[in-house]
């Protein structure tokens, strides 16, 4: 008899931001679940309930899992999307880890109130900050053939895709007119069948 499977379902707002690699696991895979999406009135009582008070959590089987990241490693470890081997896993790791330190830098910039100080970020996240990273995440890409780790997708390429997707949103569609080998990427994972069929029906956010 075939193992039933879990059932999920992901909470979080109706946004793609930390949530978004895991609908893309989810898509990949075939996997149905719950994609709950809160109104920001419910998140102040809903908050008690969470495990460590943030989201998105994933609900398996009932039980709720925080920390993004850890529940991308985990269904994509269930689901052939971490690397041929535990080096492989580690690289997805690495990549991963080292985008959401450039995904600070933005953040922090983003919610800079000071208008002064928001533009000097802004400018030394184009100028030095962004290029430095990109550089490095293209020479990977490009090396790869394509992909973030190895020769095969895994779960390095959903997060890359939605980070991509998101930066081109911030600062512009040429944002990434120097980085062809992440854009291709971006363009291979979007032309998958099952995550085209999801980017066509996933309910529309502004990031």
């Amino acid at each position: 008899m075939a193992e039933e499977q879990p059932k999920y379902k992901l909470i979080y707002f109706n946004a793609r931001g930390r949530a978004e690699h895991i609908r893309y696991i989810f898509a990949y895979a075939g996997i149905d679940y719950i994609d709950e999406r809160i109104s920001n009135d419910r998140w102040p009582e809903l908050k008690k309930s969470m495990p460590y008070g943030m989201l998105p959590v994933l609900e398996i089987d009932g039980k709720p899992i925080a920390q993004s990241n850890a529940v991308a490693r985990y269904l994509a470890r269930e689901h052939n999307l971490a690397g041929k081997d535990e080096w492989e896993s580690m690289l997805c790791d690495v990549l991963v880890d080292t985008l959401g330190d450039l995904k600070q830098f933005i953040f922090q910039y983003r919610t800079e109130e000071d208008h002064f100080k928001k533009e000097e970020k802004k400018a030394k996240l184009l100028k030095e900050t962004i290029p430095f990273y990109l550089n490095k995440f293209e020479q990977t890409v490009a090396e790869n053939g394509g992909y973030a780790v190895g020769s095969t997708t895994t779960w390095a390429d959903f997060v890359f895709t939605v980070a991509l997707e998101n930066f081109e949103n911030i600062f512009g569609a040429t944002a990434l007119e120097n980085y062809p080998a992440l854009r291709g990427l971006k363009k291979r994972v979007h032309e998958i069948s099952t995550i085209a069929d999801w980017l066509s029906r996933r309910p529309h956010s502004e990031f």
